[in-house]
């Protein structure tokens, strides 16, 4: 009875690599230096111009490309509640009329006038 399995393969394999035909894409070291000193060298395709900045991952400062001048820390947004976002977007004369047309909505489905 002929199997419908595939030989000589194993499940999630990759496709295979024939050797000789194929050359990586020429690249490029790049180094990146973050606040606390950490290093980091990363490859870059040789044509593709590098970030300013890029995340150190020893520490997750940001890193520059001059060791002697290093990014200063991220600024982190403060936290904002829900409330304060929706603040941002209705003034308060549109707060008041969708507070109305929803009392007014529930007032109908309840029967009240």
């Amino acid at each position: 009875m002929p199997s419908s399995a595939i030989r000589g393969s194993r499940v999630g394999a990759g496709p295979a690599r024939p050797p000789g035909r194929s050359e990586p894409a020429p690249r490029r070291p790049v180094s990146y230096w973050c606040g606390n000193g950490h290093h980091v060298e990363i490859l870059l395709a040789a044509d593709a111009d590098a970030p300013a900045i890029w995340e150190c991952p020893r520490c997750g400062k940001p890193a520059g490309q001059d060791p002697n001048d290093p990014p200063g820390p991220a600024r982190s947004a403060p936290y904002k509640s829900h409330l304060a976002y929706v603040k941002e977007r209705r003034s308060e004369a549109d707060g008041e009329a969708l507070l109305a047309e929803a009392l007014a909505a529930l007032r109908q489905r309840r029967g009240q006038r």
